[in-house]
């Protein structure tokens, strides 16, 4: 038998000890849940707490370590209350997030999050039409991992087992899948079987490839180190470095410790072995590049050199067309993490999904019609949040790493966006912070970005040269439309 991990169930109600022995025993439940991350264990509870019977099944329940999903949005924090999940982010040093500092070459924009009455932004929140100031959360992935994981090890209608999951198993006849096959201690294989089966586990997903025909696309990677007592230029606010090179996103994840994110895109020549790869990059072509006091502790941190990497990979949502089966979080849906748009994603959509598949909504999830139904729904009523953060995040790296004159003043228009204040950077945040879904918004302030950068060149071009400022201005509002409707489309597409 696998090692198995039971939530502890004090209850006295018959119906509910034979279903945990059904769990134990026989690994029979209402839904299996492949892969215990952010959120695989938030739905796992969200799931229990209505009634239903979970296996949750981990390749390894030691405290992750991830130089990403260290930062959530307001609007996942605010998916994190809705779920009751809040306490996660206690007694895990998490540090209240306000809004960003954007640095631009030497000049310097705060965009904190908007003082705003929830009711224009959020919908349906529990505040409601209440001026609220919105907070986001950032920490070390790992402690709030293992918090949600303990909370599903505690739930009386949840079984963990550490198991790893390595295929599905599928009705021969009417191709439904029955259950996962796993491996335990790389020796044991073990059965598991629901009504429903999600698969959530990650970016580099041994099942999405059976089952949706996108693969990711890849252009650049986050390293990351982690700086000590490193003084940012704005406390509680994420810092966004712009220049010459490729962005670089810092914030607090402890008391003292800050996370460094450096984007690189592939085949840059400063990377080269003969340039001394990725730490003469870091060293030569980055640490210049950033605040003065950020310098030391980079330098230091460079110096004890534990770097790590991870992909910036794109893949647009597909929606869940198999019976008996659900592949949801970053094995479905994946953006540029520059936004840090990842978890707050994850837990909007265990909010949706745990609505959808209430017993309310779908009494007997067996019915496979019906779940199906659901998961069509669920595919088109995320994307009023989901589409802008794919959206917002795809289209602000263009930018933010501009390779050509045209993305430069683009570039460059944004950050003067920022610089007017007020609804120039109280929406565009918003949308940032998941906080606003209305897709209008961002389309609104992208080409008005677009336009403001064409009058910055005008302006800087000067009266003679107006002609020329038009033509250029035609091939700038071109460029904007190349960055941002690929995505659009890859979003109706899907």
């Amino acid at each position: 038998m696998p090692l198995i991990l039971d939530s502890s169930s004090d209850s006295s109600i018959h119906s509910q000890a034979e279903r945990e022995k059904s769990r134990r025993i026989h690994h029979d439940a209402d839904v299996v849940v492949v892969g215990a991350g952010v959120l695989g264990a938030a739905l796992a509870v969200a799931l229990a707490n209505q009634g239903r019977s979970v296996i949750l099944l981990e390749r390894s329940l030691k405290e992750p370590d991830r130089i990403v999903g260290e930062l959530l949005q307001p609007g996942g924090y605010d998916a994190l209350i809705q779920l009751g999940l809040q306490h996660t982010l206690e007694g895990i040093d998490a540090i209240p997030v306000t809004g960003y500092t954007v640095l631009y070459y030497d000049e310097s924009v705060a965009i904190p999050y908007p003082t705003t009455a929830t009711e224009t932004i959020r919908p349906g929140s529990k505040t409601s039409g209440k001026p609220n100031k919105p907070e986001g959360r950032s920490f070390h992935h790992g402690r709030f991992v293992s918090r949600l994981r303990a909370t599903a090890l505690a739930h009386p209608n949840i079984s963990v087992f550490e198991t790893e999951a390595t295929s599905l198993i599928t009705c021969s006849y009417t191709n439904q899948i029955l259950g996962v096959e796993s491996l335990t201690g790389k020796i044991q294989k073990d059965y598991f079987f629901g009504s429903l089966t999600v698969v959530c586990d990650g970016y580099a997903s041994k099942f999405r490839k059976s089952y949706i025909h996108h693969t990711p696309q890849v252009k650049s990677k986050f390293w990351g180190m982690e700086l000590l007592d490193c003084p940012l230029p704005t406390p509680q606010h994420g810092v966004v470095v712009l220049g010459k090179n490729s962005p670089v996103l810092l914030y607090q994840i402890g008391t003292h410790e800050t996370r460094v994110l450096v984007d690189v895109p592939e085949g840059l020549p400063s990377t080269s072995t003969a340039n001394g790869g990725i730490k003469g990059h870091l060293q030569k072509v980055v640490l210049p590049s950033l605040p003065p006091a950020v310098q030391p502790s980079f330098q230091m941190a460079l110096e004890k050199g534990v770097l790590r990497s991870m992909p910036n990979s794109f893949l647009p949502p597909t929606m869940n067309r198999t019976r008996g089966l659900a592949i949801l979080g970053d094995a479905l849906n994946m953006r540029h993490p520059l936004t840090g748009g990842g978890m707050s994603v994850a837990l909007n959509d265990v909010v949706l999904i745990s609505e959808l598949l209430s017993p309310e909504n779908v009494a007997d999830l067996a019915n496979t019609d019906l779940v199906l139904k659901q998961f069509r729904l669920f595919h088109w009523r995320r994307k009023a949040l989901t589409a802008i953060v794919n959206i917002l995040a795809q289209a602000l790296y263009s930018l933010f790493a501009a390779n050509d004159w045209q993305l430069k003043y683009l570039q460059k228009g944004c950050f003067r966006y920022f610089q007017l204040g007020g609804r120039c950077i109280d929406e565009p945040v918003g949308l940032l912070g998941a906080l606003i879904r209305r897709p209008f918004v961002l389309l609104y302030h992208f080409f008005s970005v677009a336009l403001w950068s064409i009058w910055i060149l005008i302006q800087e071009n000067g009266l003679l040269l107006f002609p020329l400022s038009l033509v250029q201005g035609l091939l700038i509002l071109w460029k904007a439309c190349v960055v941002i409707f690929p995505y659009i489309f890859a979003e109706l597409r899907s």
